[in-house]
């Protein structure tokens, strides 16, 4: 497998959280390098990346619940959404 350079990450993967509906008991592994192909969860693409900082945030919930979970990787509280996405969209609107 080819290395990814660790150069302008985490990517973004969208700037809105992702609402889930949590099961309680099951593990979930959100992804912080914005790479996985399927956001907002970890498919080890970090592992791919060169001397990666990146790695999967694992947690599990004690009851069903809506969460919202941060898909613009800039979270101060990972893996939940802040609104962070609120002070980036005109960023990601000039990046396309």
């Amino acid at each position: 497998m080819e290395t990814i350079l660790n150069k302008g990450l985490p990517r973004m993967a969208e700037c809105e959280p992702a609402v889930v509906k949590v099961e309680p008991g099951k593990v979930y592994s959100w992804c912080s390098c914005g790479l996985s192909e399927k956001q907002p969860f970890c498919d080890s693409k970090h592992k791919l990346i060169e001397n990666t900082p990146f790695k999967s945030v694992k947690m599990q919930f004690d009851k069903e619940e809506e969460v919202y979970f941060c898909q613009c990787k800039q979270t101060k509280t990972p893996p939940f959404c802040d609104d962070t996405h609120l002070t980036l969209e005109g960023v990601m609107a000039s990046s396309k």
